[in-house]
């Protein structure tokens, strides 16, 4: 089963430093509805897959 998760009711991990947050990104966002996105690091592209299972795959 896969319910549908508003972002920003998700509990936030604890806070590097009391005044660095983490960014959080939604998975379906940067993959615009699909199930993948390319990600750039550094001059290498990774690949983000979404599974049929609702796990998230980052690939070189």
């Amino acid at each position: 089963m896969n319910a549908r998760i508003d972002p920003s009711q998700l509990p936030l991990p604890p806070l590097r430093s009391v005044t660095q947050e983490l960014p959080l990104h939604d998975a379906e966002q940067l993959t615009r509805g699909g199930s993948q996105a390319r990600i750039a690091l550094n001059g290498q592209i990774y690949f983000l897959r979404i599974t049929r299972a609702g796990k998230l795959i980052l690939t070189k």
